[in-house]
């Protein structure tokens, strides 16, 4: 699906785009990683939009984040565009999550009902320490992985492909 289409019907938005956010700003982050290694790590928007199958304006958009905490630079002109802003082994999934998710819940409860019942007074505040405690855990899970361990992870399931066919 294309990450644009998804703008276009505001439930599937609500539902989906921090799923979408994330994956899609870590794919991002690897091709930039990928493109460091070589001669011209600089990526323009419209090279990253081509790769996602999205506009380059939504591209820089999810790259606003990205560029505000440091996780890559942005180069103006002709010649400009994108790089990672550290080595790829200095950068954590964990802040790649934070830095397009923000202080989004991961998920989000049922706006209240009347508390006619125990679970109807209690709901949003056990759904909010649930939301918080799996949070934690996708953080916990993203904090010791880099940037360049999911590139190598890429490379060996390629590799696996390769081997298979």
């Amino acid at each position: 699906m294309r990450l644009d289409a998804l703008w276009l019907d505001r439930r599937r938005v609500v539902r989906r785009v921090l799923d979408v956010r994330f994956s899609s700003a870590l794919k991002v982050l690897l091709f930039l990683a990928v493109a460091a290694e070589t001669d011209s790590p600089v990526l323009s928007s419209a090279q990253l939009a081509e790769h996602l199958d999205a506009n380059p304006s939504l591209i820089r958009k999810l790259l606003v984040p990205l560029v505000r905490e440091g996780l890559v630079t942005s180069v103006k002109g002709r010649a400009g565009g994108t790089r990672l802003a550290r080595p790829a082994e200095d950068v954590t999934l964990a802040e790649v999550y934070r830095c397009v998710v923000g202080d989004k819940p991961l998920w989000a409860c049922r706006p209240e009902s009347q508390h006619m019942c125990l679970v109807t007074a209690h709901m949003n505040d056990y759904f909010t320490r649930l939301t918080e405690q799996a949070e934690q855990a996708v953080l916990g899970a993203f904090a010791d992985q880099s940037l360049a361990d999911g590139l190598r992870e890429v490379r060996r399931l390629e590799r696996n492909t390769v081997q298979e066919s």
